[in-house]
Order: structure tokens, then sequence, then C-alpha cells
């Protein structure tokens, strides 16, 4: 084959070239474009880069930050993580990278919107008028003489005719026409071809990014729970509801409680004395619960308290149970007592509260029986609806769902109405009775059930919360937005305690403490205490006065109280308690604060000397104990005297002189504390790691770390040790505090310790390419660079500004100053160290001080980067920045923490690619020249760094493929990063270097195809920048600017540089670099000598179809003038493909031997052996020429290239032909010019080849053929894909064990380790469904017909570019045949109007152009043409009829003007009109005769040759034509009977006696008529007469001896074959141009007919004939010396003796059969013919 892809250098494509420095490149060559699209695509825009400050969103309408003035450092930074802006460094266009903005399904069908629908006649439905012109035809033919039938009923010349084109007959100058007709070719075309074509397959799209979602507050699936009455028998007292979540798997109470008071206000009012005005926030019925992990296990609890009265609880409970509302009136007198007694008991005792009763509600039940419960229809219908966010929830949904397959998200709505309570026992009050009871509950046989219940009604409504729920308060009683009337009921939110860990940063500030009292063992201490009260008080010093109101309410009282007391359990010395206090932490909590339990004796009887309530003891705990927050269960001794003073900052476990206590000192309380803190870490390591920093930061030496005094030089071995520590951190603090823990490491610049425990803690929670969201969204919206950022070189920092005077958007604010603390190095100068070993650089304190470490450079590293910029200035001293200083300690890690940090690059490349960005924009170096923007030290750490991974990259790709990939994947996007900042040659010499390193490994590695994935991935990566185009030059004055439409007669010396733009030359791949490393990929994988890359085809293709759609959806290269720049990088594909043009797949073949004319029916068959023969066979024996398909005739001019075996799919093949149409379309014509005209002749069949190709491949298929392939699509390529696999698997040694591997490790064989799959994931494409709707279908055939007619036009544009420099050639004729021979195939594919219109337009103009090719050359694209002009000039389109019609009578006009008559023309046309009616089912004869009358008009109105014998001849065509019409409307009438159809074709082949071709047609439709109903001894014997009539034609012509001397000779077979001897010199001339023209009139076409006459004899079983066909065709054979056909023919009829010695009995049957079915049913002639037979076989049989 011609290989077109030599690179003209040196430099062999396996090799990368030295890329250009682009920097020195673009200041050399100034940009001298004009202002616009096409100068912007000369650089990267000047607002490329900016900084963003973004408000952070805040759910609640204030921000509950505390208001003091002086804060606590560690509460001062809390405040400040959770209410400064998010500091976003934005590159502007990236929305516009494919990586940002893929080009989904979904995008397409938007950009498809709009779109024409392409009329086909394929699609055209029949109208009336069809309809009443066949009703015309019912007129009888028997006995009516040809033509006079027709020429009374169908007069042609009263027939309507279409309308005529204008100025078709004007004398117009071909440059003109050409003019013109590209004009009409190029309007209203679609901007966007890669828009019509399905989106890329997203399974390839390494390169797909998302930013990451804000940090945001985690909940689980919430629901709404809205209490809406309680209604006992009696009421005689208020009664107080508490409910709560708790889970009995996991044994814990996952909600705090939330309290609710349904009491009417009659009830409210006995407590008014007790309680003050009632705070609104109080007042809330209705609940918000979350749950994280939902489960079957779940109960809602419902616990209700009354006030203390004197009675145990069974005696209080006692008339609830006996009472009944009914005996209200027979009862009313113990009534009225109950309630005096009561209003007695609220009015002393109204502030303490005794258990009464509960009950539970599971869940699961709710939610599964949802359906059928009682449904309460007053609620607002907005309460109802569940719109559930699920899509911010499906982390924590997937790992419950997987549990327990449970959701709280979207079940219908149900109120329910709970009857029966339960009676609290005093002794069983603790959450582990509890779970018990409910364990109990869920078995049958509830020990429960058999108690006596409580008998009341609690109604209440659960329902998935709404999304935003209007009144909503949160935990904190902040008010959650919206709240739009601060006076309404509001609803709370009720804060979770997941059920297990939940790994989620903490976003606002939060600092509530949760108490639980659980016992009391007051069994030994003296005295009269049986009703105990705890008194639990938060003091903020030791005077009572001291006790702060941050104990918040609960229902139906002030917001926050300074006191609380428990539930009081009647005559009980050891009580249980169940109470929860919730508390709010002050900001500044100190030594001092502490919990001040106070426990009461409550005297239930009134008595004159007895005070309410006596203290019995106190105790408490102090909740600071070195500066750490004291939480968790503690028993605590009780003491029975007042604390002493300053007891507050010692613990109960001194025994302090002098006080008395319960039991003797021992533990007699039990209580727990909780706190939900987003300021105390609560956890020792996190704790004392934020407490050294912040001494360090503060300075406030010395300091005491519990028993250890610290000063200053202490402090840095402490520190160190507390970094160290963070592995040891407890998981889920350690994410919670992720932002405040790598904001402090940072700071230190030992960041990785906490990453690798982050992201160890997380596997579930990472997106596709294996990045933690949350530490993805720390770097892109809270990281922010530590201390204060200097300006450019020399410039002092800017002064700090307030927020309000900063830009938000742009570019580059003016002032921007985000330090937030003090830098450690400036506030301890003698924090630097030596540099310890590599290994312990893990847990080096790095302060931000100068170091110089010049001498420890990991010098092995820059071996493999000797091309890169090497510097030697020394390291400065100064203030480090944290990129470089990242970079630095990177690459001298030692072994042990670098394998560490690779498992996590991409953390740390994001970090400093952040930090870079921020550098530069605040210190205003963007403006600076991008060599000058950073050290030159910091570059070659970065050089080494990128080596360094390159390196591991290739080392792992074996062993560890999926760190390989991951490497992979972070150091190409780290690289795309760089190009927007930093020197961009020097990126591109690290691409290079990355290059030599696969190149290098590729040699000796197991797994090369791995490797070459990994480096496609990489450059995918990198080609997926927004600013790709600009950073392959498109405009640089290295490639010549081409004139729009160069005269390419001038410019014989072709331009070098013109021809190296279409290969991948030295200078293509060095100027277009990346675009040059992406082409040469292609071109490797596709090379046909590759072996094994069978799955790296789609891989690479698909990379290129990515970037083109990109490009066509890119606003920025909307241009055309844009676009051809942008096409230019591109050119090379062209070359590609027309060397991988043997590989693809071949898209004709596909229909077998079908034709293409849309009216034919859809047959496949075998010539040789088919049990039918389709009418385009018979097309195809009668001499019409057929689309591309076997032929049997000898080719002329240079065979195209030989197909091989297919290694490229279907659907492969067809993408890289759609980005092959995509670089045609959007290239510069004058460049194409260039291009064509420096191809060789074989180089441009090959063209014309490929756009043959594109042809059939895009031809529309129909509406019906959508519904066909439905549900096949994905199947096909995945079967596909496993034979090649299977065939490959079948050898053995290396290539099987490659597929192996790739298998396991590829993204393309088994795919069990993969991250993601299209066909078992969610955001599968919806291509691959298989259920799709009608508008769907429907949607698909309309692009699909925009498809195939844009493609099809570009096929045309590239032949007239093609036609324009093939004049100049030498072989123009055989290339000028080619391009008609395309221009055919493209006109007899199933085509739009539109398409059509060009086409045939196109058409006339090239016969007018080069007429000899038609009436000169070859009779068969005579032949052809006039087949598809008829067939257009019958269609049921006008416009198709109108353009057909014109082009016919200029094809005519233009034969005569040659010779002054047009007999070729005319007999092709008669032909191809017998053919076309003769074969075709739903022909409609007045579309034709439309289209007869339209030429007749062109004639009258032709001046030019009004009065020659042209415009007779015409006439008396066009009556003839006519005439053939009307034989065939009888034919039409006698569809359904075969017999009198046959006859009726028997009459018209008689008819055409003197028109030797149009009888071999019409024979010829004849034998498919009888095959098709398997007569096959009747087609033989049509194909004996066709052959008998050739015969005789060769008679005339020459006398030779090896062929037959005319039909005399075949009267062996049927004495019926000298009915073909009427052809006699006097009606025959053989040399008259167009007689017997037809290809079949050779020695060739006699073979070819004896050959089916043969096979059809022995297929009806006549093997005597089969004898005498082969003798009349074995001396042609011999003459030819065809010994591989004589062996075949000698091997049948070997065959036909055997039967007709072995079935003698079958074969009489078979002539036995017409004398029994009757003369009415056969065919008289054919039997005729038959009879001939019966007497040689009556012998044989008798025998």
């Amino acid at each position: 084959k011609e290989k077109t892809c030599k690179p003209s250098s040196e430099v062999p494509l396996t090799e990368v070239v030295e890329p250009l420095d682009l920097e020195d490149f673009l200041q050399n060559h100034p940009l001298d474009a004009e202002p616009g699209p096409l100068r912007d695509l000369m650089e990267f825009p000047a607002d490329d880069l900016e900084v963003v400050l973004e408000a952070r969103e805040c759910r609640t309408t204030e921000p509950g930050i505390p208001e003091e003035e002086k804060l606590d450092a560690r509460v001062r930074d809390a405040v400040e993580i959770y209410t400064e802006d998010w500091v976003i460094v934005q590159r502007k266009y990236q929305f516009l990278s494919s990586s940002y903005s893929p080009n989904t399904s979904e995008r397409q069908r938007e950009r498809q919107k709009g779109l024409t629908r392409q009329v086909f006649e394929l699609e055209e439905r029949m109208g009336s008028e069809d309809l009443d012109d066949l009703k015309h035809c019912s007129a009888s033919l028997d006995d009516t003489p040809r033509g006079s039938w027709a020429s009374n009923i169908f007069d042609l010349k009263n027939s309507a005719a279409d309308s005529l084109l204008p100025s078709l007959l004007e004398r117009t100058a071909p440059d003109e026409i050409d003019r013109r007709n590209e004009e009409l070719r190029r309007q209203n075309r679609p901007r966007d071809l890669l828009a019509l074509y399905p989106a890329p397959d997203e399974d390839e799209a390494v390169e797909r990014c998302s930013i990451p979602e804000p940090p945001k507050e985690h909940f689980g699936q919430r629901i709404l729970v809205k209490c809406l009455s309680l209604k006992f028998e009696i009421e005689i007292e208020p009664i107080f509801g508490i409910l709560a979540l708790y889970d009995i798997r996991e044994k814990k109470k996952i909600s705090e409680n939330f309290y609710f008071d349904l009491n009417s206000e009659h009830m409210k009012g006995l407590l008014r004395a007790h309680v003050a005005h009632p705070a609104i926030s109080t007042l809330a019925r209705s609940a918000i619960f979350s749950i994280t992990y939902p489960s079957p296990d779940i109960f809602l609890v419902i616990k209700l308290e009354k006030v203390l009265q004197q009675g145990d609880i069974g005696e209080c409970c006692e008339p609830y149970m006996v009472m009944k509302e009914s005996d209200a009136v027979k009862n009313k007198e113990k009534l009225e007592k109950l309630r005096h007694t009561a209003e007695q008991f609220c009015s002393r005792l109204g502030r303490y509260r005794m258990p009464f009763a509960w009950t539970a509600v599971h869940l699961a039940n709710i939610i599964s029986s949802a359906g059928s419960m009682d449904r309460d229809s007053s609620d607002s219908e907005s309460e109802r609806k569940s719109t559930w966010n699920e899509k911010k929830r499906k982390t924590f949904e997937r790992a419950s769902i997987g549990d327990d397959a449970c959701s709280f998200s979207n079940f219908r709505p149900a109120t329910l109405t709970v009857t029966n309570f339960f009676k609290q026992e005093g002794d069983r009050l603790s959450d582990e009775n509890l779970y018990k009871f409910l364990a109990d509950m869920r078995k049958p046989s509830s020990v429960l059930r058999r108690l006596r219940p409580v008998t009341a009604q609690l109604k209440i409504d659960i329902s998935p919360a709404p999304e935003n729920p209007h009144f909503c308060l949160s935990p904190e009683l902040l008010h959650v937005k919206p709240y739009p009337d601060p006076r309404g009921r509001p609803i709370k939110e009720i804060l979770e305690f997941p059920a297990r860990e939940v790994y989620a940063p903490f976003t606002s500030y939060r600092n509530l403490l949760y108490i639980y009292p659980h016992n009391l063992n007051f069994s030994s201490r003296q005295g009269s205490v049986r009703n105990i009260a705890i008194k639990v008080q938060y003091m903020a010093g030791e005077d009572p006065s001291q006790a702060l109101p941050v104990i918040f309410g609960k229902s139906s009282c002030s917001e926050f109280s300074r006191e609380a007391y428990t539930a009081v359990v009647y005559h009980s010395k050891c009580p249980e308690f169940y109470e929860e206090f919730k508390v709010q932490l002050p900001a500044n909590v100190t030594e001092n604060h502490h919990l001040l339990f106070t426990f009461y004796h409550v005297s239930c009887q009134p008595r004159p000397s007895t005070p309410l309530e006596t203290p019995v003891g106190y105790t408490w705990i102090p909740l600071l104990q070195h500066s750490r927050l004291r939480t968790g269960p503690f028993c605590l001794p009780v003491s029975v005297d007042r604390p002493p003073p300053s007891y507050s900052v010692l613990t109960t476990e001194v025994a302090l002189p002098g006080m008395r206590w319960v039991d003797g000192h021992k533990s007699v309380f039990s209580v727990e504390l909780t706190a939900v803190s987003s300021v105390h870490p609560q956890d020792p390591h996190l704790d004392k790691f934020f407490t050294l920093v912040h001494v360090l930061e503060e300075a406030s030496f010395p300091f005491r770390l519990k028993d250890v005094i610290l000063s200053e030089n202490k402090v840095e071995a402490e520190l160190k040790s507390s970094v160290g520590a963070l592995r040891l951190a407890s998981p889920e603090p350690l994410v919670a505090f992720s932002h405040h823990v790598l904001d402090k490491l940072i700071h230190l610049i030992a960041g990785w310790v906490g990453v690798l425990l982050i992201h160890k803690s997380l596997d579930g929670a990472q997106d596709q390419r294996g990045h933690n969201q949350l530490l993805a969204a720390y770097i892109h919206y809270a990281f922010r660079l530590p201390g204060p950022e200097p300006g450019p070189m020399g410039v002092p920092p800017p002064p700090p500004v307030q927020c309000a005077a900063l830009s938000r958007a742009p570019a580059q604010p003016s002032s921007l100053h985000l330090s937030r603390s003090k830098s450690i190095s400036s506030s301890n100068p003698d924090l630097a160290s030596s540099p310890c070993s590599p290994d312990e650089e893990v847990t080096r304190i790095l302060a931000c001080k100068a170091m110089d470490r010049g001498p420890n450079r990991a010098s092995s590293y820059l071996e493999g980067s000797s091309s890169l910029p090497a510097t030697s200035q020394p390291r400065p001293t100064g203030r480090k920045l944290l990129h470089e200083e990242l970079a630095l300690q990177w690459v001298v890690s030692g072994s042990a923490v670098r394998e560490a940090v690779l498992q996590h690059a991409w953390f740390f490349f994001q970090l400093m690619v952040k930090s870079m960005a921020l550098h530069l924009v605040l210190s205003k170096r963007l403006d600076t020249p991008r060599k000058l923007r950073f050290p030159g030290r910091f570059m070659d750490d970065i050089s080494a760094l990128v080596n360094s991974v390159g390196l591991e990259v290739t080392a792992h790709s074996h062993k560890d493929s999926e760190l390989s990939e991951r490497l992979n994947t972070s150091l190409a996007f780290f690289l795309s990063d760089l190009l927007s900042l930093v020197d961009r040659g020097f990126v591109f010499s690290l691409i290079r270097a990355y290059y030599k390193q696969v190149a290098n490994r590729l040699q000796s590695s197991p797994n090369p195809n791995g490797l070459i994935t990994l480096r496609m991935d990489f450059t995918r990566i990198l080609c997926s920048h927004e600013h790709y185009v600009t950073l392959n030059l498109p405009c640089s004055p290295i490639s010549p600017p081409a004139s729009p439409s160069p005269s390419v007669s001038s410019s014989p010396e072709l331009d070098p540089k013109v021809i190296s733009m279409f290969e991948l030359s030295g200078s293509f791949r060095q100027q277009h670099f990346l675009a040059g490393l992406l082409l040469t990929e292609l071109a490797l994988i596709l090379e046909p000598e590759a072996e094994g890359v069978f799955f790296l085809h789609k891989k690479a293709i698909s990379a290129v179809h990515t970037l083109l759609c990109s490009h066509d959806a890119d606003a920025r290269y909307a241009e055309p003038e844009v676009k051809a720049r942008v096409a230019q990088l591109y050119l090379p594909l062209l070359t590609l493909v027309l060397d991988t043009l043997p590989q693809l797949h071949d898209f004709s073949e596909s229909g077998g031997q079908r034709s293409r004319l849309a009216s034919m029916p859809d047959v496949d068959v075998d010539i040789d052996g088919g049990s039918t023969i389709s009418p385009s066979v018979a097309m195809a024996i009668a001499g019409s020429p057929l689309p591309p398909g076997p032929r049997p005739s000898i080719p002329q001019g240079p065979p195209p290239p030989p197909r091989t075996a297919s290694p490229l799919a279907a659907d492969t093949s067809r993408t890289l032909l759609i980005c092959a149409l995509w670089v045609l379309k959007n290239a510069e014509p004058g460049l194409l010019q260039h291009w064509t005209s420096d191809l060789g002749p074989g180089q441009l069949a090959r063209l014309l080849d490929l756009l043959h190709l594109c042809t059939s491949c895009f031809e529309y298929k129909g509406k019906k053929a959508f519904e066909r392939i439905n549900s096949l699509t994905f199947k096909k390529s995945l079967d596909m894909k496993a034979r090649l696999e299977e065939a490959i698997l079948g050898t053995i040694g290396a290539r099987q064990e490659m597929v192996r591997r790739s298998r396991e490790r590829s993204p393309f064989g088994n795919q069990e380790n993969v991250r993601w799959r299209k066909n078992v994931t969610h955001w599968k494409q919806t291509s691959d469904r298989v259920d799709k709707t009608k508008e769907e279908m429907e949607h698909e055939a309309l692009v699909d017909g925009n498809l195939a007619t844009e493609a099809n036009l570009i096929v045309l544009d590239t032949l007239e570019v093609i036609v324009q420099t093939v004049i100049l050639s030498e072989a123009k004729e055989g290339l000028l045949g080619s391009v008609l021979k395309v221009l055919l195939h493209s006109l007899g594919c199933t085509q739009s109007a539109l398409f059509l219109q060009h086409g045939l337009a196109t058409q006339r103009a090239l016969v007018s152009k080069f007429p000899e090719l038609l009436f000169e050359e070859d009779t068969e694209l005579c032949a052809d043409l006039c087949l598809r002009l008829l067939r257009h000039c019958s269609s049921r389109v006008t416009t198709i009829r109108t353009h057909a019609s014109a082009s016919l009578y200029l094809l005519m006009r233009q034969n005569y003007e040659i010779g002054n008559n047009f007999a070729r023309v005319k007999m092709q046309v008669t032909m191809s009109l017998s053919s076309l009616v003769g074969t075709t089912q739903n022909f409609n004869e007045e579309h034709l005769r439309r289209s007869l009358k339209t030429i007749l008009t062109y004639t009258e109105e032709d001046l030019e040759l009004r009065d020659s014998t042209f415009a007779e001849q015409v006439q008396d065509l066009m009556f003839n034509l006519h005439m053939i019409l009307t034989d065939t409307v009888k034919m039409k009438e006698h569809q359904e009977d075969p017999e009198m159809l046959i006859d009726l074709m028997y009459r018209i082949a008689r008819g055409y006696q003197g028109s030797p071709d149009l009888r071999l047609t019409w024979l010829q439709n004849m034998a498919g008529k009888h095959a098709e109903r398997g007569n096959h001894a009747e087609a033989a014997q049509c194909f004996v007469h066709a052959a008998a009539l050739v015969a005789e034609y060769l008679a005339l012509l020459e006398d030779s001896r090896h062929l037959p001397v005319g039909c005399v000779t075949f009267q062996s077979i049927s004495s019926n074959v000298l009915e073909e001897s009427a052809i006699s010199d006097d009606i025959l001339s053989p040399d008259e141009e167009g007689i017997c023209s037809g290809k079949h009139f050779t020695e060739l076409g006699l073979v070819g007919l004896l050959e089916q006459a043969a096979t059809s004899f022995t297929m009806g079983g006549l093997y005597e004939a089969v004898n005498e066909v082969y003798k009349i065709l074995i001396p042609i054979l011999e003459a030819h010396r065809d010994y591989k056909k004589l062996a075949m023919v000698h091997g049948k009829l070997q065959e036909a003796f055997t039967k007709i010695i072995h079935q003698p009995q079958e074969v009489w049957g078979r002539f036995e059969w017409a004398g029994v079915v009757g003369w009415n049913a056969v065919d008289l002639r054919t039997f005729h013919l038959l009879s001939h037979f019966v007497s040689p076989f009556r012998a044989l049989v008798g025998r």
C-alpha cells in the first residue's frame, strides 16, 4: 500500500520531537490578526485566572456564632473557619473543556433542537392523487394492440408537468455553475457535524472532572413527625410528651428528645404560677428527624409525663385505666375529686414531673403499610409532598440500603392513631430496660400486650420531610431559611446521634452538651430521702447567681433556663432516670465552669413545718481538665454538705477536708455527658495537637500541658510527637475537624499525615477518579495561603483591607489580603532545625522560615530530565511558600514517606496548584512573563518531582496497575493545570520526558498494552485543556496561510510546507505539539502490523472524537475561519484514514448484493445457489449496472487496495469516518486543493474509495430500521469485542497472555476491578437503552436523516475539490470516472430530497464539463446514470422529480450535441425503464409520466434546438417510454396473478424482438419472477433464451470456433429457442452506437447466463438439461483455459448424472405434475418448453 504517513523529518513516530519553546515563540512572533475570535486563538485570554471570594452559604437567618468580644484561640479559629468566605481559584474558561462540559447524550439532544426534518422518499406516504391514478388503470388490455389504449386514456401531451428549473437552458460558464452550486450547497447547513452523531462513549472519558460540592452540613434521610392531638378517656390534668428515635439493633438512642405539649388552654392554665410566658420556640408540635442509617430496627418512642403527685406511678395511672369517657356522668363525683386533687398538686408541685406512660411506633411498619392507613386530608399539600433531595445523601443511602433495603425518603405520608400506652415502672426507666421492651414488642406473643394498657388517642402524622420547610428551627433554635414570619408555630429540627460513624466535616458553629443522669443509690443515706429530684445547673463560678441560662427549655416554657429538674420516682431511694438535658456551651469554657447537681427530697404532702424541697446532697463535674472538655460516663460520690469555696476546679474524687460524703465517698450517682461540638474535638490526640499549635501561635510560654511544664525549647519535640500521634486519632472526629487539622498542618508543611488518615477512613466516599470528595472540597473552597502574601519582587505586602472593599469577581483583585494568623516562623525565630533523616520527614516540623536544603537534593531524579531548563541559582534564604516547600519536601523525602504520598498524589498536586495560583494572583505576578513567575529552583523541584512520579507510573504499571492508573491520571492533571500557570514550553518538555520514560519501559515491559493505555489516558487528559487549540499554535507563521480559493493551475510548484501539514511530519508535530502526540498515538495504534491492540482502537479514536465534539460545541470556534484553523490541527487524520482504509469495516458489504434503490425489496441473495433470485440480480443480468457488490466483469484501471479481515469494528470505523468528514467539512478548501493536487493517482483513488465508504456508512436507514435494531445496538459492540478476544485467545504464547492480562487489568476486558463500567452503572447512556419510546425513535430518525444528508453533502463538497485538482492529473479520465462512480453511488443510496437536489446539480455540472466520460468512454457509467435518473424521475417527491427530469433532459441534449443523435442515451434510458418498471413493486407510473411530460416541456422551451431533429427524437423517445409504462399498467393489475403476470412479461419481451438489449432485460425479469415462485425449470428456460440471444449477437460479430454458432446450438435444450433467430442483419446493426452495449453481450456475459441456466436446471431437477447446457459452456471455458471453472463444471455434471441414476422416479414425477395440474394453472408456453424433455426421460425410466 502507498504509505502516506511517513514523516518528512528524521524523527520516527515512536519518538517525541523536541517541542517549541512556546513563550519565546510567541514573544518573537507578535500577533498580527485583528482583535476578534481569530486573535483569541493565538494566546490565552488576559482574564484566564481569577480568585473569587464566594460567600459561604448559611442555612440559618443569623450565623449563630458567639458574640463575646474576647474569644479563646480555639473558638476564634472555629468561628473563622465556619464563617470566612470560600476562596476559589477559577480558570474562567475551564467550563469549555471536555473535562467539565462533557458531550453527553442529554447535551447532544439540546443541540439537536430545531433540526429541520429531511424529506426521504422512503418515508413519503402515497398521496390521494396517486390512489386516483391507480383506479384509472382497470380497463381491460386483453386484445388491445400495443399503444392504442395508452394513447387514448393517457394522452401524454395532456398530462401535468412538474415545474421547470429556471436558467437550466441558459449557456453558463462552468466556473459560474460551480460557484452557484457551491453557494446553494452552503445554505442552511448545520454548523456542527458532530452534534448529529451519537455522543462519545463515557467509558473512555478519563479526563472527566467535576467541581466538588461545597462542604455542607450532613443530614440523613429526613422524616417529619407532626403531633396532632392527645386525648385520654378522662381529662383531669396536663400531660407532657417526649419523642425520640431508638435503634434497637445498635442499642442506641439516635436522636435528641423532642418535647411537645398538646394540652388544652384550661389545662395549661393550671401551671401558670410556675411557668412564665412560654417562648414561641417551645410551642412546636412538629419535628424533623434525620436518619443517616435507615434500618428496620428503628422505633419512635413516645414517653408521657405528668405533674408530680402523691402516690406511685401505678396508683396515678389507675383512673386512666378504669374510667371511660362514656361513663362520665356516672363517675362525675369521682372526676370532680380527681380534678380538684390535680389542681392542688399543679399549684404546689407544678415544677416537678413524674414518669407516666410510654409507647413506641415501629417505623418500618409505617412505611410498608402507609398506603392503607387512615389518611388525614386536612394537612396542607405542601407538607405532604415528598421532594427529597436524594443526590446529597446518596453516599449514606447507598451504605444503608445495602444493609437493610429500608428507606425513609419516599414513602406515602401516613396519619397514625396510637391507642395503647404502657404505664412506666419506677424501677425500669433506664434505656437498657427500654431496649428489652422494644425487642419484646416485635415478637408476636409480646409480654407487653398482656398488660392492661392506659387507653388514649395520640394522633401523629409521619411523612418524608419537605426539602425546604418553612418555620423551621435548627437544634440551636436558630431560624432556618426560609422563615417567613417569626410569629408562626415552629417546626424543630431534631439533632441526630447517628447509629454509626458519619464522616463529614463540620461546616457551622455548634457547641452543645447533653447531660444524661442514669441512676442514684441513696440506700445508705440517712433521713427522709425518698422523692428525689435532681436539679442541674451550669455554673460559671461558685456563687449561686453564676448559674448561666444555657439549659434549653422543654415545652411551653422559657427558651433557656438556669436550672432543670429530673422527674421524680415516688418513694424510691434508688431512682433511675431517663432525662436528657441539653445545654448550649458558652464560647469560652474556663477552669471554673462546672455542672452542679443538687439532690432534693420533695415533700409531696403539704405539712406546715416541712419545706417543699430539702437539699440532701451535692456533686459536680468540672468541665475543663488540661484545657480539654470532659465528656463521657461519670460515677460520682455525693456530698452531704454544700461544697466549700474553690471546689469548682477540683474533681469530686479529691477528698476535701471536713466534708461529709454519702456512703463514705463511694460513687453513688451515675451520669453521662455527651458533647456535639464543632469547637471541642473530644479526641485526646487532636486536642493535644490543637493545644500545642495554639501555644506556638500565641507564644504563651511557659505552658502547662497536663503535668508537664513546657518551655519554648521543649515545644518542638512535643509538637513533633503530636503530629505523629494524629494517626492514632479516631477517624470520625479527625474527619469532622479535617479543615482545622489541614489548615494547621499546612502551616507546618507536614500535610500528608492527616490526608492519609482521612483518605483511609473514607474509602467509600470517593469519585470515579479515586479522589476523596471531602479533601477535594477542602482544597477547592477552604484552602488559602498561610501567612501574609508578598507583593511583586521587592514590593512590601499590601496592607490588610476590609472584606467589603474586596472585588469579588475580577481576575486580579486590587488587594486581597488573606492572612489568618501569624506565621509560625515569625513568632518563633528559633524553630528552624537542622535537616533530619528523610524517613523522619513526616514528623519533622517545617517552619516557614528559610532553610537552605541545597545539599539534600535528590539528584538521581534529575538524570531523566537533562532536556529540562536547569538553573544553578542558589536557594535564597527567606520565607518559604507552601508550593515551594511541598515540592522540595516531596523530592527529598525518604522511601516510606514517598510511598505513602504516592497513594494520594492528587491531593498534593492540587494543593500545589492552588497555592501557585493564589500566589500569582495575590502577589500580582499574572502580568509577569511566564518564565519569570516562579524561581528556577522551584522549577527544578517540579521537574524532579514529575520525573520521579513518571518513573513510579511505569514501574507500577505491571505489579500494581490501579496505583499506576491513579498516579498517571494525577500527573496528567497536574501538568494540565501547570499549563495555565507556568512556562508552557517547560511543561511540554516535562511531557516529552514522560513519553521517553514510557518508551524506554515499553521495550522491556511484560504488558506493553497496559503502558500504551496509560500513555493514551495521559495524552487525552492533556488534550482536554480548555486552551488546547491555543497551545497547538494553530495560527503560527509556520503554516502558510492558504488563500480562500487558490488557483491550483497557477502553482505547479507545490509548497512543501502545505504538504507537511497533512502528514505527521517533524515540523507538524513540533508546532502542533499536543495534537501531534494525539495523532501519533492514533497512527501507531492503527498500524496494520501492530499486534494485540484491538481494544486500543476504540480508545484512540474515541479520544479524537471527544476533542472534535468539544470543538464543535465551543462557542469560541463557531466562526468558519476560526474552525478552519482548528481543523488544520487534524489534517494528518485524513492521511491516516486513507492508510487505514483496508482495515475499516466495509459498510457496502452489509447489504450483500442488495440494490441500494430504496424501493427494491430487501432480499439477500446467493447468485450461485440461492433459492430465489432478487430483482437486483435480474437487473444485473439485464445489463443494468449495480451499486458496489461483486460484478462478474474484468476490473478497469488499478484495483482498489484489498480489504483485509476488518480489525476495526463497525462502530469504531464509523466514528473514525465521521472524524475524517469533520476535517473535510471544516478544513479550508484551498488547503484541501493543495493536498489533493499533491496526491498520486493511487492515493486519489483511495480517497475516492474513502468517500464511497462514507456514503455507504452514513446512508439513512429509515424509521423502521431504528425500531428493528433497537434491542441490538449495545449487544453488537460487546459481541464484536468478545469475538475478537476469542479469536486471539485461540492462539498461544504472548498474544494469549496479553489478552488474559488485558481482561484483568484494562477497562476493556473482564472489568471486574474497574472503577466504573457503562453497562452496570446508573449513568449508562440512553442510547444503550432497549425500551425507547416512539418519540425517542422519531427523534433518532430525524437526527439520522440530518446526519446522512450532511455527511453526503460533505462527500459532494470533497468531490468538487477533487474534480478541480484532477483536471491537471495525467490519469484524468480514470479518476473522473471514479469520481462519477462515487457520485452515482451516492445518488443510488437512500437520500434526502435536499441532497439529491445538490447531487443532481453536481452531476449536471460534471457531465457538462466532461461529456466524454459518458459518451466516449464507459458504457456502464451511462447505463448506471440513466437508471439512477429514471428512478428519481418516478419519485413521489416533487423536488426530486424536478431535478431528475432536468438532469435527464440535459444528458440527452449533451449526447445529441456531440454527434447529432443520442442513440446511446436513448438505448440506456429505454433499458433502464424496462428494468425499473419490471422489477419494482410499488412503482407509480403517474410520477414518471409527470417527469416525461416535464422533459417534453423542456424541448418546447429550448429555443436553440427547437428546430433541429433533437426535439423530434426526444418526443419519439418519450412516447416510446410512455408505451412501456402502459405495458406495465396491465402487469400491475395482475400482480396477484403470477401466471397472468408471466404471460404479460412474455408478450412484452416478444414486443422487443427488434431491441435485443430490452428483450434480454425482459427475459431476465421473467426469470426473476419464476425464481421467486420456485419455478426453477421455467427460470432456466428464460436463461437459455437469453443465452441464445447473446450467442446470435456474438456470431454476427465474429466467427469463433469455441462459441455457439447462434441459437441453433441450443435446439437440443428447447426447440423454442429458434425464436431468437428472428434477429437478422436488417434489424440489428451491431456497430450502431448504443445497440447491444450491455455487459452481457460479451463472452463473459454468455458464460454467466449459461451458468445461471445450469444452476436453475439443477434446482428444478432437470439434470439431463444440465448436461446439454454444459456441452455449450465447456468449449468456451477450454478456449480460455479456465481450469478452475472446468473442474467445477465437471463436478456438477457428475452430481447431475449420479442423481439421474439414483432418482429416476422422482425425476419423472416432475413432468407428470404438469399434466395433472391442468392447463389453467400452468403457462402454456412454459409447458410447451417442458414437453420436449418427456420422451428422453420416459426412455430413461423404461431402462
